[in-house]
């Protein structure tokens, strides 16, 4: 008798004796032969042979036999057996649940979260996004034993880790942020001390590998490293430079690397080779920590002197340094300010360094090295200083007050008011909002107005009082603060001019437009969306009707829009612009502006008015606002991209051409 043969007779024994879980088992274990003769329509029909009971009928049908390839299909049924009354599962969503009900009938398996009771799941969604949890997940210790979960997070915050990448794998020290927070174990407040203090014990744990890089994982071994022949002849045959590097140092840590034989030395300087190699070209950040390495354990080989000219060479070390975790972009400097000649090609590298190996460089050599203080001088008094520089320096002042080689701390501040200023990305944007952190830090705003002479203090509270990119609130207390700190300076505050508010105004065109536009959703499209909801009840069971589901959302944001618009109808006002003067800009004018690609021309109308053809822009777009209340010579800024903001000033303020008065007015067609 053949094996397809054998199988099938079990089968039938199966059916016989009303036995699922035993003919489910030997399908299972037996579903590639049993794919070769069977359908899978047909495997599920011997299945359903084997019971009566309608719920395992239900998950049968449901399963996707015929749909899903065979060994998902098994999967599915097993995982539905498995969602049994009063079951723990898992969800990524919702957390731990309890099953409270599954119906064969309408197909759903009902389950109690913490925060979401009677949460119902399709068969297809509850194999999608339940999980039985096993019994020593973390989620599960919680809800069984509260008692002992809370002293292992308060009392050995390591093994609590190690718990949780038990339950969720191994995983960044980002995403374990994430899971204990979202899921209540760790206030988000609290984290910074929890993991300090975890992660001192996870590094003397022989079990735990906690990387060096925040986006790599920290994994969790079955067993511990030895550090014997094994490991030695699996590390000769790694071939991935980040494990070879990480193998390597936890080699160090763990004191085996001093009492190492020369030929042990010898394989892992061989690694070491293939590791550069593979990095080179590749990966500048990780042939930089490869370098460190080789330099801390005192390799032979590779060469550090060609590994320090590789990474010097097309300043490879401002890439490397971005990429480079920070505490290790020190150790990289220190490997390459070898000498003289490379310190000095350091220092012409600052305005491209990153901000940590700004202060680096800056923290190793300023203090004993005149070539140092003299490139950061040159830099921080030309026009546009770096901002990794004008940074450090003004927020460190009181290191700096000796450097003969700086200009005046006035200069310094006006570039930090300056990097203040305009849109930025990138390091940049950073830099710009250290800076604005610190103008808001009354201790730090005394000291340094206290450092300045009463001229320059003059200097630099003007300059703030002119500067045009802090919001509103943050510019008027800080002037406060400065007035306050310095009480001459109140004869210096300029009066704010209250801003000229205008009507809630659009042109005859646009109102109509919006007018019927109104009519059109309230007539047509709404009473549309009712006849839809009432065709899509007749499918039946609205929670998993799709095409009920989209109607009433689409209802939803017809409403609001109705609302919406019906307030916007009743306070905006159609007019012709009549009585605009060109005493300065207002809705009604056309005005011509110098900007820096040359001179432009707008009509500005009224909140509703657009047309670029035309050059008719709304009165609430950004330009519009910029220019409002402006007058002839006056400067605005120029919306735009991220980047530096430019400006323009005001060339004319001139009445609306013909052919704007014309547009303004209602055509024929659009009256209502």
């Amino acid at each position: 008798m053949s094996v397809m043969e054998e199988l099938v007779v079990k089968l039938n024994e199966s059916a016989a004796n009303k036995d699922f879980e035993g003919a489910f088992k030997l399908v299972r274990d037996n579903q590639v032969e049993l794919a070769k003769n069977l359908s899978a329509d047909g495997i599920k029909d011997v299945l359903k042979k084997t019971t009566s009971d309608r719920l395992l009928l239900s998950f049968l049908d449901s399963a996707g036999f015929g749909v899903k390839p065979l060994d998902k299909a098994l999967v599915a049924v097993e995982k539905l057996v498995s969602f049994t009354v009063g079951s723990l599962v898992l969800c990524e969503a919702w957390g731990l649940g309890t099953v409270k009900r599954v119906d064969y009938f309408y197909r759903r398996v009902t389950v109690d979260f913490k925060t979401r009771k009677g949460h119902q799941f399709s068969y297809d969604a509850a194999v999608d996004m339940l999980e039985i949890p096993s019994e020593d997940h973390i989620l599960v210790l919680r809800q069984a034993d509260p008692a002992a979960f809370e002293a292992m997070l308060k009392e050995r915050p390591a093994d609590f880790v190690k718990a949780v990448l038990k339950s969720y794998g191994d995983m960044p020290v980002v995403r374990l942020e994430s899971i204990c927070v979202s899921n209540g174990f760790v206030k988000a407040v609290n984290w910074k001390k929890f993991w300090d203090g975890a992660r001192e014990a996870l590094k003397k744990d022989k079990l735990v590998e906690i990387p060096v890089r925040r986006t790599d994982p920290i994994r969790v071994r079955a067993s511990a490293n030895n550090y014997g022949d094994v490991w030695l002849m699996a590390f000769s045959h790694e071939t991935d430079p980040r494990l070879i590097l990480s193998g390597a140092r936890e080699f160090v840590q763990q004191g085996k690397f001093k009492e190492a034989s020369d030929d042990v030395k010898a394989q892992i300087a061989s690694r070491f080779q293939f590791a550069v190699t593979a990095a080179r070209g590749v990966d500048d950040a990780l042939y930089a920590r490869l370098a460190i390495a080789v330099r801390e354990m005192g390799l032979g080989a590779p060469s550090l002197d060609e590994m320090r000219e590789y990474l010097m060479d097309r300043k490879r070390y401002v890439k490397a340094a971005v990429d480079l975790p920070a505490r290790e972009v020190g150790a990289m400097i220190d490997f390459l300010a070898n000498d003289e000649t490379n310190r000095i090609k350091l220092y012409k590298s600052f305005d491209e360094f990153c901000f940590t190996a700004v202060a680096e460089l800056v923290q190793r050599y300023g203090k004993d090295d005149s070539a140092c203080r003299e490139a950061v001088g040159e830099l921080m008094r030309s026009p546009n200083a770096p901002a990794t520089l004008t940074t450090l320096i003004v927020g460190k002042y009181e290191a700096f007050m000796d450097w003969a080689e700086l200009p005046p701390l006035v200069t310094l501040l006006n570039h930090a008011i300056a990097l203040g200023e305009g849109r930025q990305s990138g390091e940049t944007l950073k830099m710009q909002n250290m800076v604005r952190r610190l103008f808001a830090d009354e201790k730090w705003l005394k000291k340094v107005v206290g450092w300045l002479g009463e001229a320059d203090r003059v200097r630099l509270f003007e300059r703030f009082q002119a500067s045009v990119a802090w919001d509103h609130s943050t510019h008027h207390t800080i002037v406060v603060r400065m007035a306050r700190i310095a009480p001459e300076l109140e004869a210096y505050v300029v009066k704010a001019e209250k801003k000229r508010e205008y009507g809630r105004y659009t042109s005859y065109r646009s109102f109509a437009v919006r007018k019927a536009e109104y009519l059109k959703l309230i007539n047509e499209d709404m009473p549309a969306n009712v006849k839809r909801i009432e065709f899509a009840k007749s499918y039946g069971d609205l929670s998993e009707n799709a095409e009920y589901q989209y109607a009433k959302d689409e209802q939803r944001a017809l409403m609001q829009k109705q609302s919406v618009m019906q307030a916007e109808l009743e306070v905006v006002k159609p007019w012709d612009f009549a009585d605009a003067t060109t005493d300065e800009v207002m809705p009604g004018v056309t005005v011509v502006i110098a900007a820096p690609d040359g001179e432009r021309t707008y009509h500005i109308l009224g909140e509703w008015d657009n047309n670029t053809d035309m050059g008719i822009i709304s009165s609430k777009a950004k330009l519009a606002e910029n220019m409002l209340g402006k007058k002839v010579g006056d400067q605005f800024e120029l919306p735009g991209v991220e980047g530096v903001s430019k400006f323009a000033s005001i060339v004319r303020i001139e009445e609306l051409p013909a052919e704007v008065r014309e547009w303004i007015k209602l055509p024929s067609e659009l009256q209502i």
